[in-house]
């Protein structure tokens, strides 16, 4: 990596950019508070995009790059990881550098509902983070792992598609798999994982049938199980799930579903008044009327039972975004932009 791409990174680091874009003419551009702002005034030519980007690189990667098109990886160089996409865009160079935390957050720190931890101390079935993409998933994921690494004695397997943030051991014991690298496919993975004495299985993200299968029936004899998925709000989560299955094995998945799900978080990364950015959930815990709303198709109503569900540890998102602002956190034009999307 040159000094001239580590200062962009720095800055980017510096500026609490999530992103920073490098594309032939056009300027550097930082993702800041979910919106594109320029790093640079002057465009880059084709030639400084591609001596950027390559700078980046091994000259293994070059040579497989200028092969296939496209390249993703993983750079750990100073402050943090970096997620690395290099792609053409009509015959240029180009890249997309995601800043990513060396090391997990702590729950506390990102100051999410205590049900959150509660699900943590689980010992066994299945935890699902959902939300679109960009909306903290993966990092409220790691802080949950660090959760339990610190305050339980167990066995922690993770499958990751890369591995976005590094784990030490602490009271528990961590394997990080990283897709392509330890093991072919997240089922494969999983598959072997489970001949691995675990404890706690976490899967990057649950993306194909046999990988749903095997972490459902995984949670239901006896491991903590969590995945992320990307579903725009928690009543579509059952029909995402079953978009990826078989007709025939619908009723098998909406029953394991139903005896093995332990919460469902439901994430929005929402930018604050201070230029920072704040979680905002909606959190659901399964009790006998939501098994009972899963195994009947009945998914439309798991909104209302959130919305009566506090004794159970439940979270409705217009709970969380009043929080947010009587805390004067965020504006009230991001808490109504949010609302919207969740009126009932």
């Amino acid at each position: 990596m040159t000094d001239e791409i580590r200062k962009f990174i720095a800055e980017g680091r510096s500026r609490k950019a999530t992103d920073i874009h490098i594309c032939a003419d056009t300027p550097i551009m930082f993702r800041i508070d979910g919106k594109l702002r320029r790093a640079t005034q002057q465009p880059l030519t084709p030639e400084m995009a591609r001596k950027l980007c390559y700078a980046l690189l091994t000259d293994a990667q070059i040579e497989t790059f200028e092969r296939t098109g496209d390249l993703d990886l993983m750079l750990a160089e100073g402050e943090g990881r970096h997620r690395i996409n290099i792609a053409r865009n009509n015959g240029n160079v180009g890249a997309v550098i995601r800043l990513l935390p060396e090391r997990p957050w702590h729950l506390d720190a990102l100051k999410l509902p205590e049900t959150v931890r509660e699900l943590t101390g689980r010992s066994k079935g299945l935890v699902l983070l959902t939300g679109s993409t960009g909306q903290g998933k993966t990092t409220t994921m790691a802080a949950m792992i660090d959760e339990i690494n610190r305050t339980q004695r167990k066995h922690i397997i993770t499958i990751e598609d890369p591995i976005e943030t590094v784990h030490d051991n602490k009271h528990s014991l961590v394997r990080q798999r990283e897709v392509g690298k330890d093991t072919e496919s997240f089922n494969k993975g999983l598959r072997a994982a489970l001949r691995q004495d675990p404890d706690v299985i976490a899967i990057g993200e649950m993306r194909d049938y046999e990988t749903i299968r095997i972490a459902l029936t995984a949670a239901e004899t006896g491991v903590l199980v969590m995945s992320t998925l990307h579903v725009i709000s928690i009543d579509k989560i059952i029909e995402r799930l079953l978009s990826y299955v078989p007709p025939e094995e619908e009723g098998h998945i909406r029953n394991l579903m139903a005896d093995c799900l332990q919460g469902i978080i439901h994430q929005e990364l929402l930018p604050t008044v201070d230029r920072d950015k704040r979680v905002a959930c909606e959190i659901l815990t399964t009790s006998a009327a939501v098994r009972n709303i899963i195994r009947r198709r009945g998914t439309y109503l798991l909104r209302s039972i959130i919305q009566t569900g506090a004794k159970q540890g439940m979270v409705a998102m217009s709970q969380s975004i009043g929080a947010l602002l009587s805390e004067g956190v965020i504006s009230p034009d991001v808490a109504e932009s949010v609302l919207y999307n969740y009126a009932t």
